[in-house]
């Protein structure tokens, strides 16, 4: 079955970009306008996979994913790093003192405030996509305003580059999950990496030694996210990212951490890309 890949955007967006990357160049895309509906698209079988978006090194995790993988009960299939160079782009033949209204995806926009602030001409509005501004802005012709997207948007929709590398800091990366609705048939004994979710009971010192055993067992923790649990007020579940060396250390882990914890849940074993 040819893979179809559901991507939060449209063409020329980040997550296009690493479905080309992950995928190969000539990658079948299901262009997707939010995270829930690119979930839709994999439970409903119009997409095999789905590129979306996890944390980024400025703005931090996007939260509401968390859930989402969670409660859909998607998998995890691997991970992709990409860096982030925002431009500002716009019609061609305008400067930026010209420009009224800024447009892009909330996170987009967060990452680059230190830039608009020596701009305060410019008023910012979230949208839902970088690259499906920089589409707006060609096809209707919208002068005054612009996008922040990355350079292959301008090149895709013909826009001018005003302004490159805007992001607050330079060394600026997105961290996204390879997803399906699929279970793995065969573990993957070469998988370096785990994404985890577990809820520990209320007594003093459950986290800190549902850690402990991570640590003894030699895994290494490499992220931690607390998300409120809905149906339990104050009662909060925790996902986890841990990296190890031998696969049977995180098996001899896991073994452990089943009878400890109240409800553990694996969410994707994969090879460590950032390592």
């Amino acid at each position: 079955m040819k893979k179809k890949v559901a991507i939060q955007g449209v063409k020329g967006s980040y997550h296009h970009g690493v479905a080309q990357a992950y995928f190969g160049e000539d990658v079948d895309i299901n262009e997707c306008m939010s995270f829930q509906e690119l979930v839709h698209s994999l439970e409903n079988h119009k997409s095999t996979d789905g590129v979306m978006a996890i944390e980024n090194s400025i703005a931090g995790s996007i939260i509401p994913n968390y859930a989402y993988i969670d409660e859909h009960d998607l998998k995890i299939r691997g991970e992709y790093f990409l860096p982030i160079h925002h431009c500002l782009m716009a019609l061609k033949g305008q400067k930026i003192s010209e420009i009224k209204e800024v447009y892009s995806h909330p996170m987009a926009l967060l990452q680059c405030k230190e830039f608009f602030r020596g701009q305060p001409h410019i008023k910012l509005v979230e949208d839902a996509d970088t690259a499906d501004v920089a589409r707006r802005i060609s096809e209707e012709q919208l002068r005054g305003v612009a996008a922040v997207a990355g350079e292959i948007a301008a090149t895709i929709y013909q826009l001018d580059i005003l302004a490159r590398e805007i992001q607050t800091i330079k060394s600026n990366s997105t961290r996204f999950f390879i997803l399906s609705t699929e279970d793995v048939k065969e573990k993957d004994k070469k998988a370096n990496k785990a994404s985890l979710k577990f809820l520990t009971d209320h007594k003093k010192g459950s986290l800190a030694t549902v850690l402990n055993v991570m640590s003894d067992c030699g895994l290494n923790l490499t992220k931690i996210q607390s998300l409120p649990v809905i149906s339990m007020p104050w009662k909060y579940s925790f996902f986890v990212d841990v990296t190890f060396e031998n696969y049977k250390d995180y098996e001899k882990a896991m073994s452990i951490l089943r009878i400890m914890a109240l409800e553990l849940k694996v969410l994707g074993e994969y090879k460590n890309q950032n390592g």
